[in-house]
């Protein structure tokens, strides 16, 4: 990957829809060859999928919460992954070293609806204790960005 390729990356991280002629010309490239690079970045799987940012508060998910959680010593570990990556709720869920076993962030509408998603953890028998935090304001946030710094 060379710095024309990073370029590319930013741009298409700043807007997906942005046009092919739009880059090319930011990159000194003819819009064929900024597709073929596109197109390379994403067979390499340096590009792994073009997706579309929702506005949590539109869609009704304006709490955004962050719980730690040790499985329960009976859980199993796999079920608990399935689950997890069922879970509309559950916008990421992380393996993590430590006393926690995970870290999994979860966007919910309001407050009384995390009560919610750890009563059904437990039901499950997958929880065996966790700590929530509730993120009041996230001043820097999104997916990972190429960020210019030319």
């Amino acid at each position: 990957m060379d710095d024309i390729d990073r370029k590319i990356i930013s741009f298409l991280s700043a807007d997906a829809r942005r046009s092919l002629a739009d880059i090319g010309g930011n990159v000194n490239l003819s819009p064929s060859s900024v597709n073929e690079r596109i197109r390379r970045l994403t067979a390499q799987g340096t590009i792994r999928r073009f997706t579309v940012e929702l506005d949590p508060a539109a869609m009704g998910l304006e709490t955004l919460v962050y719980v730690w959680i040790a499985l329960h010593e009976d859980a199993d570990e796999s079920a608990f992954r399935r689950y997890a990556a069922a879970q509309a709720a559950i916008l990421e869920c992380h393996h993590v070293t430590g006393r926690w076993s995970y870290l999994v962030k979860i966007r919910v509408g309001s407050p009384p609806e995390i009560e919610g998603f750890l009563a059904d953890l437990k039901a499950q028998k997958f929880l065996g204790r966790s700590e929530t935090v509730i993120a009041l304001s996230s001043p820097v946030a999104g997916a990972l960005v190429q960020k210019d710094n030319s």
